[in-house]
This record gives structure tokens, sequence and C-alpha cells, in this order.
């Protein structure tokens, strides 16, 4: 996150704030608010509008030498690089990059772990069901095999056995013919 600061009052312009202003001589100006803007277009001088930090820096208002300045100032210095550390960085995002890889397909792998099966009894459901359409019933007929085998299903639970036999039985106890009158 790069902060820029104003030309004008030296504030701090954060990221998508601001006016920038560029001059046809391609000097780039930065407004922190259009009050900053305002007296730049008037061409008032920053060290004679008195909230400006220009003003107050040459008044003796604001430390004007302080080493935490100079954290504020940009480097523009060329920056040396070494072959072997360079060497290891390309390495590394090589490795990395496989690593990734790796991850999404273990990743893929997981989550169609179950599909397969789950995609073939979809598919056998559907073939018994609408096996008519493919072979002519008379076909059928003459050689079973052709069907798919049936499948039975367990209750694992007998309760659900029980609730259901005296659910059947409470219908049959309260049912009442309808008398018309």
């Amino acid at each position: 996150m790069r902060l820029e600061k104003c030309w004008f009052c030296s504030s701090t312009i954060y990221p998508g704030h601001g006016i920038q202003f560029v001059r046809n001589d391609a000097k780039i100006f930065r407004f922190c608010r259009s009050k900053c803007h305002k007296n730049f277009k008037m061409k008032r001088n920053p060290r004679k509008v008195k909230w400006t930090k220009a003003y107050r820096r040459l008044r003796g208002k604001d430390m004007t030498q302080d080493s935490t300045f100079e954290f504020e100032r940009k480097r523009n210095r060329p920056e040396r690089y070494d072959r072997n550390v360079t060497e290891e960085t390309l390495k590394a995002i090589k490795k990395i990059d496989k690593i990734r890889v790796a991850r999404e397909a273990r990743h893929h792998s997981m989550r169609m772990k179950g599909k397969k099966a789950m995609e073939r009894q979809a598919a056998a459901k559907e073939l018994e069901q609408d096996i008519h359409l493919v072979k002519a019933p008379l076909a059928l007929q003459e050689d079973p095999s052709l069907t798919l085998p049936k499948i039975k299903v367990k209750v694992s639970h007998p309760q659900a056995e029980n609730q259901m036999e005296e659910y059947q039985q409470f219908r049959r106890a309260s049912f009442v013919p309808s008398t018309v009158f």
C-alpha cells in the first residue's frame, strides 16, 4: 500500500483518496482534499497559509529535524541482487507451484471420492425405471438377463418397522366409512 503526501498541506493521502493534477510539463501534484486543490489553483503559497505543515515548520511550531521524517522520504536507489538468492527464489517458486497443483488435485479427489458410486447408483435406477425405452418389452420377457437385478434394501432400525406397523393399525382402527343422509 503506497501512501502519498499532499503537495499543499503535506498530510498523508491513502489509496483511493484525494485528487491528482498533472501539469503540461508532466509534473504530478497530489492533493488530499478539494480545499488543498482550490488553494493550489488560487496560486497560494503553502508557507503563508496557517493550517499547512510548511507554515508550522517555518514558524517553529513543528519539529523540522527529526530522524522519523527520513523514513517517509522516497528511496530511489537501485537495489543489488545476489545471484544465489535469485536462483533459490526461482527454485522455491517452482516448488511452491508443484505443491499448489498437488494440493488442488488432492482436494478435487477428496471432493469426488463418493461421486462415482453415487453416479453409478443413479444410472442403474434410471435404467431400471426406463428399461422399456431401451429394449422392447417382448425382448425383456424372452431374455430376463437383460433386466437389472433387483437390489433389496435392509432396514437397519427395527424401531422404524414397529412404528410403521403401529401407524397402519391406527389407520385401520380409526377408519370410519362415511354415510350419506
